[in-house]
């Protein structure tokens, strides 16, 4: 028998049915379960785990530096708002960042930024959720790391609607325990409304302006969420309208929250107590509800063990949506056909974080993410501004934002990410 007539029948001896379609992301979230994501890391990753912090160095003036941080964030949530809908593909960032610039090292180290921020942050987030935690455990502390992270990575790894309605329901939770701080704060001590004027700044004062510069850096890091939506774009249903107000809404009621909550702290509560405290919202609790903080203390846990889900899941869906993109391994892409999640991917992220928070302190982890989440916006602003000046035309039908919107993202980032070595 010749050649050309043997190959063709020893490609066809290979038993079994044609290769079934390969398994891929299925949407099923909806515009309030998108939101619930984005509140449940932005509040976690922030009021539960920094905010004495924020006091610390602004004192009185804390909640100006949260106004100071979503204003930076305003105008860069708009810039994400408008290119979700131009590329609703996960690794959102890296994808826009191709899109305009066409440079594949650049969309391979702006997803690398992405995935480092979520993995840092996740690490921050378990060493305050772990800090929670042994308030009412006597364990060793790397055996309680060890177990928050493995556990919280598995749910990550359970399926999209499993992880994020379970992220859903600890966000109510946790936004029901700040509401009732804050209704707790104005009840006891109405005068606080007429003092609001004075936890903003005047701008003859140096000192004070530099404080709340130095504390917005951290402000920052408690905004951080509202970004990580994107990452969920393909599992999102009706994406080009759900996504952008996902975004938008998610950071306006976290800008609500917080800078209530602040301000119920700094005029209720000793600045100096604030500063010092590694549980700042328990001794709120306490002190303004004159219940035990043992209510709240297992409501910021809750907190944190949310924000670690949903950092897993973001970091988990960047690398998925690289490797489909074809810039990074393909093993990194494959969604398992029971859980429909990227396994291989959730895994990786998940040892990561484990590795950084069993050896690097939550100051610096918290500083290191600002610090790199504010490189990606500079990258996803100019890569916006790059396509408007390209005149790439936008799918109809898209939410659009106006020329000097990633303008003014691109500086305020740029502010933000040089001020405090410049005051």
């Amino acid at each position: 028998m010749s050649p050309t007539t043997e190959t063709p029948a020893k490609r066809h001896t290979r038993p079994g049915p044609p290769d079934a379609p390969a398994p891929v992301l299925v949407r099923a979230i909806s515009l309030p379960l998108l939101i619930l994501y984005g509140l449940g890391v932005t509040i976690g990753a922030g009021i539960y785990v920094l905010i004495g912090a924020s006091v610390a160095l602004a004192g009185i003036y804390a909640p100006a530096s949260f106004l100071v941080a979503a204003f930076v964030m305003m105008f860069s949530a708009g810039s994400f708002a408008e290119l979700s809908g131009r590329h609703p593909k996960s690794a959102g960032e890296a994808i826009y960042v191709e899109a305009a610039f066409g440079r594949p090292w650049l969309t391979v180290a702006t997803g690398g930024f992405l995935v480092l921020s979520g993995i840092v942050a996740a690490a921050t987030i378990s060493l305050g959720s772990a800090g929670y935690l042994l308030v009412l455990l006597d364990l060793p502390r790397p055996l309680v790391i060890v177990a928050v992270v493995g556990l919280m990575g598995a749910i990550a790894a359970w399926g999209i609607v499993e992880s994020v309605a379970f992220a859903a329901i600890l966000t109510v939770i946790e936004i029901l325990g700040l509401i009732t701080i804050v209704v707790a704060g104005v009840w006891h001590h109405p005068e606080i409304l007429r003092q609001l004027p004075e936890v903003l700044p005047p701008l003859s004062d140096t000192s004070a302006l530099t404080g709340v510069v130095a504390a917005s850096l951290i402000a920052f890091f408690a905004f951080i969420g509202f970004d990580d939506i994107v990452s969920v774009v393909e599992e999102t249903k009706n994406p080009t309208r759900t996504m952008p107000l996902g975004i938008l809404l998610t950071l306006a009621i976290a800008v609500l929250i917080y800078f209530s909550v602040v301000s119920v702290a700094v005029l209720t509560m000793p600045l100096d107590a604030l500063g010092s405290s590694t549980a700042p919202v328990s001794l709120m609790f306490e002190n303004l509800t004159g219940f035990s903080p043992l209510a709240i203390t297992l409501i910021a846990i809750i907190a944190t063990l949310n924000g670690i889900v949903i950092q897993i899941i973001m970091g988990s869906r960047v690398l998925y949506g690289l490797a489909k993109a074809g810039r990074i391994p393909a093993v990194l892409g494959r969604v398992n056909p029971v859980t429909r999640t990227p396994l291989i991917a959730t895994f990786l992220v998940t040892a990561l974080v484990l590795m950084l928070a069993l050896f690097f302190p939550i100051e610096k982890l918290a500083e290191m993410t600002t610090q790199v989440i504010l490189v990606i916006f500079v990258l996803v602003n100019a890569a916006l501004i790059k396509m408007k000046w390209r005149k790439v035309a936008a799918p109809q039908g898209i939410i659009t934002v106006p020329s000097w919107v990633p303008v003014a993202g691109l500086l305020s980032c740029l502010a933000l990410l040089v001020g405090p070595f410049l005051i």
